[in-house]
């Protein structure tokens, strides 16, 4: 008994001591934590609750002139399995993995269900203190993906303690409309000035300040036993952008571009649609051939703002500035022409079709290159006058679209030698120049508007924080010529596509939509060869692969041309405007071919669902008695049956012609009433076509013998 009673003692004892150096060492620990090292733990203390997050503010939305969205944030999910978590269910993971892959095999088709099950089976190989603690099970899918996902055999667990479902979001900017205006709208993404996502390009860059919104400040703070992050100053979301832009119109013009450049095999082409009352581009398309498909094309550089030769187009500026300044009293004055005109000892002026002479309201019609120098020069008394004109006007203003990147037309500076006046005279006809579209569009939105110079709107409103900033119509000039001036250049530009001398009039006219414009062409310059930086050799090929002209750089190439078309419709009372530019056609075709047909074919496809205030309900608009036949029958009964069970209440019968004497009538009915009806008059039938009767001869009512022959002509309605 003493023995055991000792070794009871001990024990105490011993636990008695582990206790003293427990104590000890925290009284110690304590006293370092408090006395010795207090500064130090205070001031890591103080640097933890003084840390300070950036809170990102929301972007905000672009959107069409409808409100549709044309560019939102949208949450992105990655979920993934943590195999390391205290709670997970191995063995119901295990039993589950095969009813598992064939859900995400049948609604999430990257992998088949066996290869989900090899990839769900595969962390379970490695050891446990191994095994992943974020194994990706899908990525980048919708927040409704994800909701789907948790329904999923075993991932329906409630607790993520158990099934070790996580999941990490990103925001990320979305078009609806995918493509659709994208060099416009812009794209967001890390800059070199800032690793945050800001506007890189198109209406996302240039109005990023406002889009982006101000970020806020949040600081950690103690609450009770615990930390919260404290909101010191909230973050301001982004104003939405509501633009011009008309998704109907947007789809149209895409598509129409993109037909004429796959058919021509040409290397880019932009597009764009102008409302001529307010200036609002309702549409606006850069497409480009794929560098990696050269069967397809793609969203590409906003061409509509940089810079080209313009062509023939600029003629008509170039007459808006004579009629302005009375250099042209009469337009039907007629201007000595002929085969060349050798202005100022520089190369001979040519035109395509050379006449003697014409009268100046044919200059346009006939696209002259001499006659328009002609017209021009001789009042030029000093070069740099007709920079000077074109300011006047305000051709050369900022228009302040809000794209990034926009350039103003660049009007050489010269001064009055010899090669500056021939230089002057190329300016006259769209050489010696770069003018972006948008600028040129503007103009001839300008003439279209009677004269009165709208400034081209692509933004009507900022709306956020609760106020709405307005971007009303805009005025570059109030009037750029007299409505009279404007009138004489609307019909010299109709007679481009109507006159019985016009480059457009045999592929433009149509019945439906009347258009006016002018068409240009202008060929691209030899561009300095390049050198590879890595191995030192000059760039032989294009981005398309294809062999770079060797000509002396800053001469014209003409096997490359730009084909341009700018125009408004309908041209009596004008609606839109429009520019379409092609580059580099490969079959051939000039610009009334490529450029014009796009025009033409949005006007048609605009006038087709009513967007020309005209009617577009056919039934409104049809011819009485053009409705097709979809049945006929001179039987009564059958007439009334089907009008019955089709609920057709507008309907048309044939009347009845059985008082006829001679061979009756068969008009409108199908080939077996009409073979019946003759057959049993004692007629003979020969059929030509296919569908229901709309001719027969001899007519009804002719009295031949029995036994002769009726032919009837038959046609689908």
């Amino acid at each position: 008994m003493k023995a055991d009673g000792h070794h009871i003692i001990l024990r105490y004892a011993f636990i008695t001591i582990c206790i003293l150096l427990l104590s000890t060492t925290i009284i110690y620990n304590l006293f370092k934590t408090t006395v010795t090292y207090r500064e130090e733990w205070k001031a890591k203390g103080d640097s933890a609750l003084s840390i300070k997050k950036i809170i990102h503010p929301k972007r905000g939305d672009i959107l069409a002139c409808d409100g549709s969205i044309l560019a939102t944030n949208v949450n992105r999910y990655t979920a993934r399995i943590d195999f390391r978590c205290k709670s997970f269910m191995e063995d119901r993971y295990k039993i589950a993995i095969d009813s598992l892959a064939d859900s995400l095999a049948t609604h999430f088709g990257i992998r088949t269900k066996d290869k989900w099950v090899e990839y769900l089976n595969a962390p379970l190989k490695k050891d446990k203190s191994k095994r992943s603690r974020c194994y990706t099970i899908l990525k980048n899918i919708s927040y409704s993906d994800y909701l789907k996902l948790k329904s999923f055999p075993f991932l329906c667990i409630e607790s993520s303690n158990k099934n070790g479902l996580t999941r990490d979001v990103q925001t990320r900017r979305s078009n609806p409309y995918g493509r659709m205006a994208l060099r416009s709208i812009g794209v967001v993404g890390e800059t070199p000035k800032s690793k945050e996502r800001h506007g890189v390009w198109g209406l996302e860059k240039d109005l990023d300040s406002f889009l982006y919104g101000k970020p806020g400040i949040s600081q950690v703070v103690p609450v009770n036993l615990n930390t919260v992050n404290w909101v010191e100053k909230p973050a301001t979301d982004g104003y939405s952008v509501k633009t011009t832009i008309d998704v109907n119109m947007q789809d149209i013009v895409e598509n129409e571009l993109e037909k004429v450049l796959s058919n021509t095999k040409a290397d880019w082409g932009v597009a764009i649609l102008m409302n001529v009352e307010s200036g609002d581009i309702k549409a606006i398309a850069n497409l480009e051939m794929d560098t990696a498909d050269h069967n397809r094309y793609i969203e590409g550089m906003n061409r509509a703002v940089l810079g080209f030769e313009p062509g023939s187009v600029m003629k008509p500026i170039s007459m808006l500035i004579a009629l302005e300044k009375g250099w042209v009293k009469n337009p039907n004055d007629v201007i000595a022409t002929g085969n060349r005109y050798k202005y100022a000892n520089g190369p001979a002026i040519c035109d395509c079709s050379p006449v003697a002479s014409m009268p100046i309201c044919e200059i346009i019609e006939r696209s002259s290159n001499v006659g328009m120098t002609k017209l021009i020069m001789p009042h030029i008394s000093h070069a740099p006058q007709f920079k000077q004109h074109l300011r006047e006007i305000g051709f050369l203003e900022p228009l302040n679209l809000h794209i990034a990147g926009e350039r103003t037309p660049r009007i050489r500076d010269v001064g009055n030698s010899n090669w500056d006046y021939i230089d002057v005279s190329r300016m006259t006809y769209g050489y010696a120049t770069e003018i972006p579209p948008v600028y040129t569009l503007a103009i001839y939105n300008a003439i279209a508007n009677n004269g009165q110079f709208v400034r081209p709107r692509l933004v009507t409103s900022l709306i956020g924080n609760e106020k709405i900033i307005e971007y009303p119509v805009s005025y570059i000039r109030e009037r750029i010529c007299t409505e009279n001036n404007a009138k004489i250049l609307q019909d010299m530009l109709a007679r481009v596509v109507w006159g019985e001398h016009g480059t457009a009039r045999r592929l433009l006219k149509n019945d439906l939509v009347k258009i006016a414009g002018k068409t240009g062409t202008c060929y691209a310059i030899h561009e300095r060869i390049k050198i590879n930086k890595k191995t030192g050799m000059p760039i032989t090929k294009d981005m398309y692969g294809r062999d770079i002209a060797n000509g002396q750089p800053g001469t014209y190439d003409k096997s490359r041309k730009r084909l341009s078309f700018c125009g408004f419709f309908p041209a009596d009372n004008p609606k839109y405007s429009c520019f379409v530019m092609v580059f580099h056609p490969k079959n051939g075709m000039g610009a009334a071919a490529t450029s014009g047909v796009v025009l033409k074919e949005i006007a048609l496809k605009m006038y087709s669902r009513g967007m020309l205030d005209n009617e577009s309900d056919y039934k409104k608009e049809q011819t009485p008695g053009t409705r097709p036949t979809l049945y006929a029958s001179n039987n009564p009964t059958k007439h009334e049956s089907i009008k019955s069970g089709l609920n057709i209440n507008n309907i048309a019968r044939f009347p009845d012609n059985d008082t006829i004497s001679g061979i009756p009538s068969v008009k409108g009915l199908g080939v077996r009433e009409a073979l019946t009806k003759l057959e049993q008059s004692g007629y003979n039938v020969d059929i030509e076509g296919v569908g229901y009767v709309i001719a027969q001869a001899p007519v009804a009512g002719t009295n031949l013998p029995k036994g002769s022959r009726v032919k009837l002509k038959l046609t689908e309605f």
